[in-house]
């Protein structure tokens, strides 16, 4: 069956240090369910983790997290999905604890994390930090989680207004955090509806703290997934590129990742119970007719035999009927918080074109006062490309070809780094 299983689903994933960071901090897992069999018990799961702590702990935490959350989630077989996110993730907490408190090296180290599995039921998370999930739905993008941090807690909180106070209150401060603590709040949002075009985005705050989230949006709504996570890399590095950078963009195919044709029971494709019914009512009208043709031939004791079997066969067969008509109580299914918590508009416009365009004019600017050996043919190339799209009112078209200059300026740049770290190996 596997090799006929249609997950319903296509991703990309993609890492990246950044441009000031010399390890990276940050994990990822991705595990689409490979059966049909595994979507309907557990789904596909999605992690993102982004570390924290001197030397390796913070890299060693986030590595745990993910691996962790993974193997107590399909471990959990007899918990609800729900359930089985939440300890996956409280099994994770305790575990960072523990090899933070062993090891001196290693301690108050810790790690955000968001998860993200897509059931029959909806969409499922689990988080803690302010690592992000995020839902792109017919041009509108949505935040599902809320943000463990600082900035969050107290708009939150209406203590302050964020809007004259924010740019004071440091905006990598977080709240909670695997790892620190024996215990930790989980926030279990969802279970959100899918529906089939959706786009989801896991990321840790190294691209939302450099990309705007209608930036976000709309590059993931005009782009293939590949080429969007390539782009949300790439351009929160030539904005900086201060932290390290992860990004995972799910997107549905087909109802199957929906949970909206559910298989039968059974390998025949029909529910065992359905299967019984015709047996018994088989089984009851031959020990009838056996007990008529005893009847006949004045056998009374085959008769009293059959009698008494055809009246056990008929109980059974009106218990079978009582049972297949009766419905089958429906699973309560656990519900989380109170997301969305932020939408944004990802319509793609002109105004979005130029913005992004003038990422790229800044390295122009850049390689133009240092002298730097870049090559802008293939960037300007697609810029103009980009140009004759906007001027054809195909917004989504002319952001496609902003997206691949700003892809070919990161090349670019690449290049120049190391040539300027070879240039300065041979002096030294």
């Amino acid at each position: 069956m596997s090799d006929r299983w249609n997950s319903g689903i296509v991703f990309a994933e993609l890492t990246d240090v950044g441009m000031r960071r010399a390890n990276n901090q940050d994990s990822m897992v991705s595990l689409p369910a490979k059966t049909e069999e595994r979507f309907w018990t557990r789904g596909h799961l999605f992690v993102v983790a982004d570390g924290m702590g001197a030397h390796a702990a913070g890299e060693l935490a986030s590595q745990i997290a993910t691996e962790q959350i993974a193997m107590h989630y399909f471990r959990n077989s007899e918990a609800k999905p729900a359930e089985a996110l939440r300890n996956a993730v409280t099994g994770a907490n305790a575990e960072i604890h523990h090899r933070g408190q062993s090891n001196p090296e290693f301690h108050n180290m810790g790690t955000t994390a968001c998860s993200l599995a897509l059931v029959p039921e909806g969409a499922l998370i689990a988080h803690v930090g302010d690592s992000r999930v995020y839902r792109l739905r017919k041009g509108t993008f949505e935040q599902l989680t809320f943000d463990h941090s600082l900035v969050w807690e107290m708009e939150a909180s209406g203590h302050i207004d964020t809007s004259i106070w924010g740019k004071s209150i440091p905006k990598n401060v977080i709240t909670r955090s695997l790892g620190p603590n024996a215990e930790v709040e989980i926030d279990i949002e969802g279970p959100f509806p899918i529906e089939t075009g959706d786009a989801f985005l896991l990321c840790s705050d190294g691209l939302t703290g450099l990309v705007d989230d209608c930036e976000i949006g709309a590059l993931i709504d005009c782009l293939p997934e590949d080429l969007a996570t390539r782009v949300l890399v790439d351009l929160a590095n030539l904005r900086g590129g201060s932290d390290n950078t992860t990004v995972v963009v799910v997107r549905v195919k087909s109802s199957s990742a929906s949970g909206t044709s559910k298989p039968a029971k059974g390998k025949s494709g029909t529910d065992p119970k359905n299967q019984i019914l015709p047996i018994l009512v088989g089984v009851t009208l031959l020990c009838f007719a056996t007990t008529v043709v005893a009847a006949l031939m004045q056998s009374w004791g085959l008769m009293i035999m059959t009698t008494m079997l055809t009246l056990i066969c008929g109980v059974a067969t009106s218990f079978q009927l009582l049972r297949n008509r009766a419905p089958e109580p429906s699973e309560p299914v656990a519900m989380g918080g109170k997301g969305p918590y932020r939408r944004y508009d990802a319509t793609p416009t002109a105004d979005l074109y130029q913005r992004l365009g003038a990422t790229v004019q800044a390295l122009k600017d850049a390689s133009k006062q240092n002298n730097w050996m870049m090559e802008w043919k293939k960037v300007d190339k697609y810029q103009a490309r980009g140009t004759e799209a906007l001027k054809a009112n195909n917004a989504k078209g002319a952001i496609r070809c902003q997206a691949q200059a700003i892809i070919e300026t990161m090349n670019q740049l690449r290049e120049q780094n190391n040539r300027a770290a070879n240039e300065t190996a041979i002096e030294n």
